[in-house]
């Protein structure tokens, strides 16, 4: 099995070399798939994040959400914890860099919303497998934010959703103990369904 450091290296060379054009085009047929998902049209909090080094851009399905009716939310580092925690923003709403230089909403404490009341989730991934295991940035910000699944049988909100490319999705990548798996990813040609 390919470490998980070699994956990230070359996955993330071919997205900052994609095409502007693909990379547009691709945002647009991700949405259009993810646009026809009960879970999408059903959920009224979505939470989306601002795409970074050729990430896949989610800024579609944050206009489609918006002219929906939905309230869309960003990931903010928690203040205490190395948890995310989540603040609605609207495009055009003022963003600051955190301590890793990331843009997040400028809002007080009390406007930040936990994970589990969320209904979807879009994350950020490098890589994905057929089993639902999903390689981030290495941080384990996600992980440890959405710990609490892991122990709960009922009322799992919110349905994870890895976004990215085709080209991401590999055989089998290593899972951690505290990994916590993605139950679908929509590129810009499919949609993966995973089982528990």
């Amino acid at each position: 099995m390919t470490s998980s450091a070699s994956i990230r290296k070359k996955i993330r060379k071919h997205r900052q070399a994609l095409d502007q054009h693909y990379s547009h085009q691709s945002a647009i047929s991700a949405c259009k798939l993810l646009g026809q998902l009960n879970c999408f049209r059903n959920a009224s909090s979505i939470a989306l994040y601002l795409p970074a080094n050729g990430e896949l851009d989610p800024l579609p399905v944050l206009q489609k959400a918006a002219d929906m009716g939905k309230t869309c939310f960003l990931p903010v580092l928690h203040p205490l914890q190395q948890k995310l925690w989540f603040a609605p923003w609207r495009v055009g709403e003022p963003l600051g860099a955190n301590r890793f230089g990331i843009p997040e909403p400028k809002l007080l404490r009390g406007d930040l919303s936990p994970p589990w009341t969320l209904d979807l989730v879009l994350t950020p991934m490098v890589a994905f497998d057929q089993y639902g295991t999903r390689l981030g940035m290495g941080g384990g910000y996600y992980d440890r934010s959405f710990a609490y699944m892991k122990h709960r049988r009922h009322f799992r909100k919110p349905l994870l959703v890895g976004y990215g490319y085709e080209f991401q999705r590999v055989t089998k990548l290593k899972r951690n103990h505290w990994d916590i798996p993605i139950q679908m990813a929509v590129t810009e040609r499919h949609i993966h369904q995973f089982t528990a």
